[in-house]
Order: C-alpha cells, then sequence, then structure tokens
C-alpha cells in the first residue's frame, strides 16, 4: 500500500484521514499543519502520495503544491477541500493536482481517491 503524507491545519482533519487511509492498509509517513511544513516533510520523507488541504496559513495548499511539483513534477498530491472552492480546485488541477476530495469526508470516497492515484504510480 501507499506511502502518505497528510498536510492539513485541522488536527481533526489529519486524525480523521490517518484513520481512513491506515484501516484501508496505506502507510502515515508523517503530518504536517501548513504548506511550508509539508513541502519539508515531503522532501524528507517522499511519499507515494500527499494529502494537501487548500486553506492552511502561512503557506496554503495551492502554494505548497506548486513548491512540491517544482521539487518533484511527477509528485502525487490529493488536494482537500471545503464546498464552494471551485475556483480554488481548479487552479490546483492546472498546477497538477492529481485529484481532490471534498469536505467533509466520505469514506469509501477517500479510500477509492486514494487507491486510484496510487494504482496509477505502481
Amino acid at each position: 500500500m501507499a506511502k502518505v503524507l497528510i498536510v492539513d491545519d485541522s488536527r481533526t482533519s489529519r486524525k480523521i484521514l490517518r484513520n481512513l487511509l491506515e484501516e484501508a492498509g496505506h502507510e502515515i509517513v508523517s503530518e504536517a499543519v501548513n504548506g511550508d511544513e509539508g513541502y519539508l516533510k515531503y522532501k524528507e520523507f517522499t511519499p507515494d502520495v500527499v494529502t494537501m488541504d487548500i486553506t492552511m496559513p502561512v503557506t496554503d495548499g495551492i502554494q505548497a503544491l506548486q513548491l512540491i511539483k517544482h521539487t518533484d513534477k511527477d509528485a502525487c498530491v490529493v488536494m482537500i477541500t471545503a464546498a464552494g472552492q471551485k475556483e480554488k480546485m481548479m487552479q490546483a488541477l492546472k498546477e497538477g493536482a492529481a485529484e481532490f476530495i471534498t469536505k467533509p469526508f466520505d469514506k469509501e470516497e477517500v479510500i477509492k481517491v486514494i487507491n486510484e492515484v496510487t494504482k496509477n504510480r505502481e
């Protein structure tokens, strides 16, 4: 299964994602609370996939996506978005996001998306 880095400023969101993904057999290699930390942890752990919240303090998810893609054009980043962020989602997809998941999380959707994007990388 996939090595996953979770980047989200919400402790609750990180915990929910960790539980869902570990239940599905994925390994959480690290967590980060903002885009800067997410970028540094990406370089440190080189995960198979990153879940990246869009709205975060310091460096938002789109800026962090750009940094990660600049470092590794093949990076697999799944964006996490709240309802009503269609414009930011479109920008993230243009910047190279692999897919997106909406909050509140639907267990089946999260697992399906992560399995799909990691299947393509094996």
